[in-house]
């Protein structure tokens, strides 16, 4: 396949190969669903994670879930704005892993990770790829990125917690 690039300039690349699926960790994840409509060329499948920390033990519980039927034919791309203790971000992988996603074909889509929660997702995860836009050294007492950017979801959808 060939581009024309705006400034002129041929770019040689290749068509989609294998199916894509853009698993979405709700709520904030879902923002990330039409930038991945617009710049897709072939098909494209959704799902929706919902994981919420449960208030007595802390840990990821899973609340949701709904997947296409063959994910695990297709690479998945996990969506997912923040990424703080890594709790939900592993949670979503072992919910794709139960369902015969191979890792090797998880991708995680961020824009801001603390360095301890992507340690630890690493750590656990290593065939993952992870790719993120800036990485902040530390985590609040209360497990927020800081200094971080606040709560993405109540920012993107203009709501407050």
């Amino acid at each position: 396949m060939e581009v024309q690039t705006p400034t002129g300039t041929t770019f040689h690349g290749s068509c989609q190969t294998v199916p894509v699926c853009g698993v979405s960790i709700l709520r904030a994840g879902a923002s990330f669903e039409n930038a991945m409509r617009n710049c897709s060329l072939g098909p494209l499948c959704y799902g929706k994670i919902l994981i919420q920390r449960d208030e007595k033990t802390c840990l990821p519980q899973e609340i949701y879930t709904k997947l296409p039927k063959r994910i695990s034919q297709q690479h998945v791309l996990i969506l997912e704005p923040v990424l703080a203790t890594g709790g939900s971000a592993s949670k979503a992988v072992e919910i794709l892993k139960e369902n015969g996603v191979d890792e090797k074909n998880i991708i995680f889509v961020n824009l801001l990770a603390s360095r301890k929660g992507l340690d630890k997702v690493v750590k656990k995860f290593p065939y993952m790829k992870i790719v993120t836009a800036a990485v902040d050294a530390d985590l609040t007492i209360t497990n927020h990125i800081d200094p971080g950017l606040g709560d993405f979801g109540d920012r993107f959808y203009g709501t407050t917690g």
